[in-house]
């Protein structure tokens, strides 16, 4: 079998979990991204650079881009893992041993283990050994590595030498051109009161968004029917 790391028998590769999402979460789908987020998480996929830190609120999008970039990394020929650290509380070190040898490591939700010492151990080790190794590393958090629960203060020195993303919540025209994308790519034929009628009555977020795509997508299928005014009225009694 294949040695990745010194000392270490590499597993058989698991499909990426990026590449089990939906066409969705690509970078060219996402909208209102900083200057600059694409051509840096290209680079992440293609092995340049070292690591990147996307920081923002809950459904700015930071799991869409960490995704995006896993499939950027598989379609470019490098193995890649997205790992949600919520997932892997309280069992870190196992969960992250088992990824070594990947070329890029997506962590999301930093925030799920910060002030956990035990998983903070075992993320400032795996970081250390990512780096000498030359595994591209992207985490995603709610908050800044400043803003983070107090804990292991070297693990927070590494978080603040990666790059910095920092996403902010949708405004109401980027949350139109979400929809209009996504309707798009389902082959919806989703006319502008539609979209009018949603907007007053949706959250801001990219998760909530997703959500409520899919919920549309399934009642649409099952009914026959064109998503309007009327129909939409009817799916939430409004």
């Amino acid at each position: 079998m294949k040695r990745d790391w010194p000392g270490r028998v590499a597993e058989p590769p698991q499909l990426p979990l990026a590449l089990r999402h939906p066409a969705d979460q690509r970078l060219d789908t996402f909208v209102a991204a900083p200057g600059g987020v694409a051509g840096l998480l290209q680079a992440l996929a293609r092995g340049e650079g070292e690591g990147a830190y996307v920081a923002g609120a809950a459904g700015t999008g930071k799991t869409h881009l960490l995704l995006a970039t896993c499939a950027l990394a598989h379609e470019a020929g490098r193995r890649a893992a997205y790992l949600p650290l919520a997932s892997a509380a309280g069992r870190l070190r196992e969960a992250l041993d088992a990824l070594e040898g990947y070329d890029l490591l997506a962590l999301d939700g930093l925030d799920a283990v910060a002030g956990m010492r035990a998983d903070e151990l075992a993320l400032f080790d795996a970081h250390n050994r990512a780096r000498a190794a030359g595994t591209q590393l992207l985490y995603a958090a709610r908050v800044a590595p400043e803003g983070l629960p107090p804990g292991l203060p070297d693990l927070r020195s590494r978080l603040g030498q990666c790059t910095r993303i920092t996403l902010q919540p949708l405004g109401e025209e980027d949350r139109r051109e979400v929809l209009r994308q996504r309707a798009r790519r389902r082959g919806w034929d989703f006319d502008e009161a539609a979209l009018d009628w949603l907007l007053r009555r949706v959250d801001r977020d990219l998760a909530g968004l997703t959500a409520l795509l899919d919920r549309l997508d399934r009642a649409s299928l099952a009914a026959k029917r064109r998503i309007t005014v009327p129909f939409l009225r009817e799916l939430f009694g409004a």
